[in-house]
């Protein structure tokens, strides 16, 4: 098969089946294989019936429900396991993202070689109030991953089949999978402007908390993609630098008083900063030397993804 359009939903009931009708028509014209992935994520209303619907009169659709609503990343983690194409494309459900750009974003996967393109909404039809922080959510992604990208946000985005079925999407990870995708080693990473359009139907369902969530889940991704298989280098390098400070402060201190006979050391805020600093460096110390004792019994601990084998 040549593609899979993954599609998370939540109460988008009036916009499924004119974005299947539309990703049908130009898929169709291209004469690609394809199949197109739903996943309702536990909406409240008639969502999953004409996902049913939809199913029944096209055998290029298929549809998965949540018990409950779980969040957009479990939504796509369920639709890139179940994904049978050669190149995987997500969109988002509410018709802002134009199915006419499928045909380019397949043909840079296939014939320019990347691994992942993502779609740069560079005209947004959205309030100040959702642009604004998009950007700057954007600009602190920049900065911490190194990853050039302007809209990690998209939904719009383009895989080669093995990077989707490589990584694991959590949480509010979904804004990251370029990031998690650089860290499996799939790092021929590309942007292409895409047209948004204009909500259609029903309400958006950003709210300020994602934003919140989401910089967690950046941090956590930073770390473990760093330090996941060797967390002593991060404790221990902590540790000793703080036990040393407190040592060096602690040291001095003492010299003064034998050597010198300066008195009153101990009711100095340096002495208490000091022992702070032994206490913190042992126990970040501790903490590596405990985190690394469950890495090493992790049962994925010499897992390693193998491009290619001759």
């Amino acid at each position: 098969m040549d593609l899979s359009v993954v599609i998370p939903a939540y109460n988008e009931e009036e916009s499924l089946p004119e974005l299947e009708a539309w990703i049908r028509s130009v898929l169709e014209e291209q004469d690609l294989s394809y199949e197109i992935v739903f996943i309702d994520d536990g909406s409240s209303d008639k969502t999953w019936q004409v996902m049913k619907n939809l199913a029944e009169a096209d055998p290029a659709v298929r549809a998965f429900k949540f018990r409950r609503n779980y969040g957009k990343s479990a939504a796509l983690h369920t639709g890139f396991q179940a994904a049978r194409g050669e190149v995987v494309i997500t969109m988002d459900a509410d018709l802002q993202d134009s199915p006419d750009e499928l045909p380019e974003l397949y043909r840079l996967i296939k014939e320019e070689g990347y691994d992942l393109v993502s779609g740069w909404k560079k005209k947004r039809h959205d309030p100040l109030s959702k642009t604004l922080p998009s950007r700057f959510f954007n600009a602190v992604t920049r900065f911490i991953s190194g990853i050039p990208l302007h809209d990690f946000n998209c939904g719009l985005k383009a895989y080669r089949a093995d990077v989707v079925k490589s990584i694991e999407v959590y949480g509010e990870m979904h804004r990251y999978i370029p990031l998690l995708a650089k860290w499996a080693g799939f790092v021929r990473i590309g942007e292409k402007v895409v047209q948004h359009r204009a909500r259609k139907y029903g309400y958006s369902k950003f709210g300020v908390e994602r934003f919140v969530k989401g910089f967690l889940d950046l941090l956590s991704i930073t770390f473990i993609g760093k330090f996941g298989k060797r967390p002593m280098h991060f404790f221990g390098t902590l540790g000793v630098l703080f036990f040393l400070l407190g040592f060096l402060i602690l040291l001095w201190m003492t010299i003064a008083k034998l050597f010198w006979g300066v008195y009153g050391m101990t009711s100095r805020p340096l002495f208490f900063f000091g022992i702070l600093s032994l206490i913190v460096g042992t126990q970040l110390f501790v903490t590596g030397f405990l985190a690394e004792l469950m890495t090493r019994q992790a049962p994925n601990r010499n897992t390693y993804l193998i491009e290619e084998e001759v």
